[in-house]
């Protein structure tokens, strides 16, 4: 986690719900709730046909993978048979975050295939980029434009491969570049036929701006979210989602402006009293509240 800033949270999410009227309303029937399986990291790789028992038991019915290796498929699990646990508790892995630093580092495409034909296996829509080392993000303007295009490269292969791209967010994404900043010029350098973005809404807040305001100005190209929420005094710490500090309820409202058409609850620390039923709880809260 970053440092502690100083920023608004309700007021500015609330100042935007009532700019924007709310347009859209969830179809519970239709409408599933997904989680990123990194919020069950640390027993997950331990027991991965046990996990993912609980997480269909759990009510979920979409989950975002991790993880995965060449050599050692999910934890040691092929892909084959993960695809068939799956399964066996009604999963599907709609997105699957993968590690694409080495590929935007030399350009080389052959683990970009091996993701490719994985998530096909899997019978994935997206393969997310989740994470750039800072060394590949630079320090400048120019240097999240050159990423920008590696990433537009990405998006080709995954395209060719019957796939959609999608990137991930942090903080850092939102360091200031004069009049802009890393995130917005990935939003304007991308090209929105090949690249949609995964919004963590927990690190845009944390950055100290506002989903709804970027809602406003890219509709439509936040296709997918990571709903993960804020903890009300130690804002470096997650809560269960409607426990802590972020307006779900503003941000849900403007989905359809979003473009989201999938989300995944994460949930990383402070768990209560562990992670799964952390999980269990957001879970409940969001079906109730939210959708």
């Amino acid at each position: 986690m970053i440092k502690r800033r100083e920023f608004l949270i309700n007021a500015g999410l609330a100042l935007g719900a009532l700019a924007i009227a709310p347009t859209f309303a969830f179809d519970s029937k239709k409408r599933a709730i997904g989680i990123q399986l990194w919020t069950l990291r640390d027993t997950l790789p331990k027991d991965v046909k046990g996990v993912l028992s609980q997480v269909g038991k759990a009510g979920f019915t979409e989950v975002e993978t991790f993880g995965y290796s060449v050599d050692k498929g999910f934890f040691g699990t092929s892909v084959h048979d993960f695809k068939a646990i799956l399964d066996d508790n009604g999963l599907k892995a709609t997105s699957n975050h993968f590690d694409f630093n080495s590929m935007i580092k030399d350009g080389t495409t052959d683990l970009v295939k091996s993701y490719i034909e994985t998530a096909n296996h899997l019978g994935s829509e997206y393969v997310t980029v989740p994470y750039i080392i800072s060394e590949l993000r630079g320090t400048s303007g120019d240097d999240y434009k050159k990423l920008a295009s590696q990433i537009n490269k990405v998006g080709e292969l995954c395209k060719a491969g019957g796939l959609k791209l999608a990137y991930h967010n942090h903080d850092f994404e939102f360091t200031k570049f004069g009049a802009t900043n890393g995130y917005e010029i990935l939003l304007n350098e991308t090209d929105k036929n090949l690249v949609d973005f995964e919004m963590d809404l927990y690190w845009v807040v944390r950055s100290g701006n506002d989903p709804l305001q970027l809602f406003k100005k890219y509709p439509g190209r936040f296709t997918m979210w990571h709903v993960k929420d804020m903890d009300k005094v130690n804002p470096d710490l997650n809560a269960e989602i409607g426990t802590g500090a972020i307006d779900f309820k503003s941000i849900f409202a403007q989905a359809e402006l979003s473009g989201m058409k999938r989300f995944f609850l994460e949930h990383e620390s402070n768990y209560k009293p562990n992670p799964i039923e952390s999980a269990v709880t957001s879970f409940n809260y969001i079906k109730k509240n939210l959708i």
